[in-house]
């Protein structure tokens, strides 16, 4: 059986893609893949702000009308890119094993204490300002190569990337820049982060879920359970990512939090969401 995959034409979309066709031709006997670049409107829309625009569905919903239409089986998405709530009609089949989910410091040769740092996310910028009180912040867009480009060549002393983009796309070493992992007690990831969603027909999701990674399904609906909750979004600066049994949380009103899970959380996400909520005093 052939199945179309649809995905953004940037090239970390079209290495995720691969990695899902990939895993469908081991897992699905005698399946094969195809994939359908196409181009969302936060690709077409590379100046726009983010913070001030807004960023939900800019890269997905294009992806997902494919799907409605019958032209594709299933939408390759970034997990951090995916809104909390599906169209009618859709649904989440699973997820891809996760990639390191660290932010990265990426800093101009030479800097170390970065004056200006190119970043739009309020979640990067609230973390990251605790650990450069002095710094000011500026815009950046653009795929991973092209961003290290703009650090490399002076835009700004610093910015902020996914280790899991990196990873994927070969990247370990860059001219003109440093990179520095964050650990999780200075930038806490986005929901999802490191994760590849994988978004199919509600009726279709049966038929993949078994071939998906149970493991990070069962972290990341947690942190997607919580960020319903929470209503965060691109504008929010708000953060929860599971790792084995612990939760990382940020958010204005508490900062960066450390909670445990209990084997409980695992088996209802919603019910976990509002028992960790709870346990953080966190009021929406």
């Amino acid at each position: 059986m052939k199945f179309i995959l649809a995905t953004r034409k940037s090239p970390l979309a079209l290495v995720q893609s691969e990695l899902v066709a990939a895993r469908l031709r081991e897992k699905i006997t005698g399946s094969d893949c195809e994939l359908l670049r196409i181009v969302t409107t936060g690709d077409r829309q590379a100046e726009w702000s983010l913070a001030k625009q807004g960023g939900k569905g800019l890269f997905t919903a294009e992806l997902e009308q494919a799907l409605l239409r019958g032209e594709a089986h299933l939408a390759v998405h970034s997990c951090k890119d995916l809104p909390g709530e599906n169209p009618a009609g859709l649904a989440v089949a699973g997820f891809m094993p996760r990639e390191d989910t660290r932010d990265v410091l990426v800093l101009r040769e030479g800097v170390s204490d970065p004056k200006t740092i190119a970043t739009s996310s309020p979640r990067r910028q609230l973390q990251i300002k605790n650990l450069f009180p002095a710094a000011t912040f500026t815009e950046i867009r653009g795929n991973v190569d092209t961003r290290l480009k703009k650090i490399a060549g002076g835009l700004a002393d610093a910015t902020i990337l996914a280790a899991a983009g990196m990873n994927r796309l070969g990247i370990r070493h860059w001219p003109g820049v440093v990179f520095r992992p964050l650990d999780f007690t200075e930038s806490v990831p986005a929901v999802g982060q490191g994760a590849i969603a994988i978004q199919c027909r509600t009726e279709d999701a049966a038929l993949f879920a078994g071939v998906l990674d149970a493991a990070t399904a069962r972290g990341v609906e947690i942190e997607r359970a919580i960020q319903a909750m929470v209503g965060g979004g691109c504008q929010i600066a708000f953060a929860a990512h599971v790792v084995g049994d612990t939760l990382h949380f940020f958010h204005v009103q508490t900062g960066i939090r450390t909670l445990p899970l209990i084997p409980a959380d695992f088996a209802n996400s919603k019910q976990a969401a509002k028992r960790l909520l709870n346990e953080l005093n966190f009021h929406a």
